[in-house]
């Protein structure tokens, strides 16, 4: 029973190159890490899937699922976790699988749709829906029919499709599959493969439904109670369908999910389709199975649904007077120390639960009425007292419309902050309200923010709120109307030291 030392891992087992073989006319990508990930055998497989689908809960959920993330490790790791998505999408049929996994072993600068015929298991062969794979290809020149990340390399042989399908097979018996793995992490390739899959389901849909599987495993090899604290991170963002700030966070490695471009382009898909609620079904990671918390792996089981009316709507973010109070007093202190001292103001932890989570904020300095500096993170990447530490800093003494400010300045200016609820992705601009949400708007490099407030000191209708953003973004006014142009939208907790 070999698979019994299955790694922690996705990419400590090699492969030999023997698993990739013709069959016929067919070219089949055999199995490369039956016996170590999972039991060759298929009796034994078979087995020990029935019996961790039957040891995990089935939610109850509200609306069709339309794509799910799945752990990718030794199953004797990550399989008790990947159970509940498994469980939850029994009883269901879908006609199609398409599986995104990242690439473990091989490094290329596109996404890879299996070229090959087929897919095998201990379990049997799933065939490639062919037809789909080269209509897909033709969607975007990032996509690519291709064996790179498919084929076993000198290195091993990719698992993070491959462990799914025994899966799939015991939960849906015949189904296409449409395998792909992502070279390119960006931001940009995940929004191509998930636009490009949205379209290609929907005009596909009289085949059957398809169901969008991403493959990931989160955080690798901190400890226990560290790799918690990562992986939730991921998780309230995963909730809040905050993908934006998911992907920048995962490609500076802030949060971590080997799978993360996968996680990304599903919900990209799932929320072109009409996905509006994420599920976190199952949290753990290794050290519950193995007893190691020294370095563990993070996994999670998650469904994005097209849930009722109203699911998508979060609940509004609030601090408190006193913490309102410590955040302002927080950021004079850290300008007034980096002016007065040239270094950075190291302040003692905030006592505060909510201060010490990450939120995306903006710190703005005026004197006598006047802007004089404004800086903030959009994304949720520090804990929120050292983010309004930092950004009140970048304010006085990096915004590049003005001059660093002076120690004689410091008693006259004046402070406001904008806390930033997560980001979400504007379906239909009539969603968007004036007074209460802030804009982001993305195409390609191109991006600018505008905070909520600005609109009604500038007196704006929602149109000219839309095309200043564009404006802010370095963009030619009517971007918003582009399809290629993403326009997140926020709210945000704004106050000074007047309200």
């Amino acid at each position: 029973m070999t698979w019994l030392m299955a790694p922690l891992a996705a990419f400590l087992v090699t492969a030999p190159l023997q698993h990739m073989h013709g069959a016929g006319s067919q070219k089949i990508r055999h199995a490369a890490v039956g016996g170590s990930f999972y039991p060759a055998d298929p009796k034994e497989l078979s087995a020990m899937i029935d019996d961790m689908l039957a040891h995990a809960a089935v939610p109850q959920i509200d609306g069709p699922i339309l794509a799910a993330v799945v752990p990718h490790a030794g199953y004797v790791y990550s399989g008790p976790v990947a159970a509940w998505t498994y469980a939850a999408l029994k009883g269901h049929k879908y006609a199609r699988v398409v599986v995104i996994a990242p690439s473990h072993f091989e490094s290329f600068d596109f996404t890879s749709v299996y070229e090959g015929d087929a897919y095998s298991t201990p379990l049997g062969t799933v065939q490639v829906d062919k037809e789909f794979a080269h209509q897909l290809v033709k969607a975007d020149s990032t996509i690519r029919l291709s064996s790179k990340g498919h084929d076993p390399t000198s290195a091993g042989g990719e698992h993070a499709i491959e462990v799914q399908l025994p899966w799939l097979q015991r939960v849906f018996g015949d189904f296409q599959l449409v395998p792909i793995v992502m070279g390119d992490q960006s931001y940009e390739g995940s929004r191509a493969l998930g636009v490009a899959l949205a379209k290609l389901i929907e005009a596909e849909r009289k085949n059957g439904d398809t169901l969008v599987l991403a493959s990931s495993d989160l955080s690798h090899y901190h400890p226990y109670d560290e790799a918690e604290k990562i992986d939730h991170k991921t998780l309230h963002a995963l909730r809040a369908w905050d993908y934006f700030s998911m992907s920048r966070n995962f490609e500076t490695r802030t949060w971590e999910a080997c799978g993360g471009a996968p996680i990304v382009a599903a919900m990209i898909s799932a929320e072109r389709m009409g996905a509006n609620k994420a599920e976190v079904l199952k949290y753990a990671n290794s050290g519950d199975t193995s007893g190691d918390h020294s370095r563990v792996v993070g996994y999670s089981a998650d469904l994005f649904v097209k849930a009722g009316k109203g699911a998508a709507e979060q609940a509004p973010f609030s601090l408190t007077t006193q913490e309102k109070s410590e955040l302002l007093a927080l950021a004079r202190k850290s300008v007034e120390h980096a002016v007065e001292k040239n270094e950075a103001y190291k302040p003692d932890p905030s006592a505060s639960e909510t201060l010490n989570r990450e939120y995306g904020a903006f710190v703005t300095l005026t004197k006598a009425g006047e802007l004089r500096g404004c800086i903030g993170y959009t994304s949720p990447i520090k804990p929120l007292y050292l983010t309004v530490r930092d950004t009140a800093t970048y304010a006085a003494l990096r915004d590049p419309r003005f001059q660093p400010v002076s120690a004689s300045e410091l008693p006259h200016l004046e402070y406001e902050i904008s806390v930033l609820s997560p980001l979400r992705r504007v379906t239909d601009v009539e969603q968007i309200m004036v007074g209460r949400d802030g804009l982001l708007m993305k195409n390609g490099g191109s991006e600018g923010l505008l905070l909520p407030q600005v609109p009604v000191e500038q007196r704006w209708d929602r149109q000219k709120f839309l095309e200043q953003t564009c404006v802010k973004a370095g963009m030619h006014s009517s971007c918003w109307k582009d399809e290629n142009t993403d326009i997140f939208k926020f709210t945000a907790e704004v106050f000074n030291e007047h309200k």
